[in-house]
C-alpha cells in the first residue's frame, strides 16, 4: 500500500540556525556547527515558517515512510547537540583486577586516545580511539568513571560503544565475569535547574 503524502513537522528553537540545501543539513547553534549528509533519503524539505521545517514524502510505502521520524529525529538531536550538547559517563566494572585508563591526546590528529591495561589481568593494552568533536576525561568526584562529552550524538555514543567493545570477555562464562567499561548515564551537558 502507498501512502499518498506524509509529513513530518519540526519546530527549531530560538538561537538555532538550520540550513537545508540539496539534503545536506548544517545545524549551527551556541554551542558549534555540525553537518549531516541525507542525500541517500528521498525526502522533501520545505520551510512554511521562520522556524518550522517541514519533511515529506509522497508515494512511499510503509518502510519509506518511516524514514521520515527518522529523519526528523536525526535533525532534532543536531539541534539538542548545538544548544545542550552530549555527555555519556562509563563506569569501570572490574570483580578482581582493577582496570587502568589512560587517558591522551595525540599531537598530530588532535584526537584523544583510552588506554585500557589490566583488564582481566591480561597484559595486552587496549588502546581506544574517539571520533573528532568528542571530548574523554576522568570524572572528578567519582571514582572509576569516564566522562565522554560532545555535541554529535552519533559520534559521541559510538566511542562509548568502542570502548565497551574493546573490553568484551571471550572465551569465559559472561554471566561470571561481568567485567569491563559499561554506560552508567546519559545525559546533557547543560542541564536545566
Amino acid at each position: 500500500m502507498l501512502y499518498i503524502h506524509s509529513k513530518e513537522t519540526l519546530t527549531i528553537p530560538d538561537g538555532v540556525k538550520v540550513n537545508i540545501k540539496t539534503r545536506q543539513v548544517v545545524v549551527e547553534g551556541p554551542r558549534g556547527k555540525l553537518h549531516k549528509d541525507l542525500s541517500h533519503v528521498a525526502v522533501c524539505f520545505s520551510h512554511p515558517a521562520k522556524n518550522i521545517i517541514d519533511i515529506e514524502m509522497h508515494h512511499g510505502n510503509r518502510k519509506n515512510v518511516a524514514t521520515l521520524r527518522t529523519v526528523r529525529t536525526i535533525i532534532n538531536n543536531m539541534i539538542i547537540g548545538v544548544t545542550k550538547g552530549y555527555k555519556y559517563k562509563m563506569r569501570y566494572v572490574y570483580a578482581h583486577f582493577p582496570i587502568n585508563v589512560n587517558l591522551d591526546k595525540n599531537g598530530e590528529s588532535g584526537l584523544w586516545e583510552v588506554e585500557i591495561r589490566n583488564f582481566l589481568g591480561e597484559k595486552i593494552v587496549r588502546k581506544v580511539i574517539m571520533r573528532d568533536g568528542v571530548d574523554v576525561e576522568a570524572s572528578k568526584n567519582q571514582k572509576d568513571e569516564l566522562v565522554l562529552t560532545g555535541n554529535d550524538l552519533e559520534k559521541v555514543s559510538q566511542s562509548a560503544a568502542d570502548i565497551q567493545q574493546a573490553c568484551r570477555v571471550r572465551n569465559k562464562d559472561i554471566r561470571k565475569f561481568l567485567d569491563g567499561l559499561y554506560v552508567s548515564e546519559r545525559t546533557n551537558i547543560e542541564v536545566e535547574a
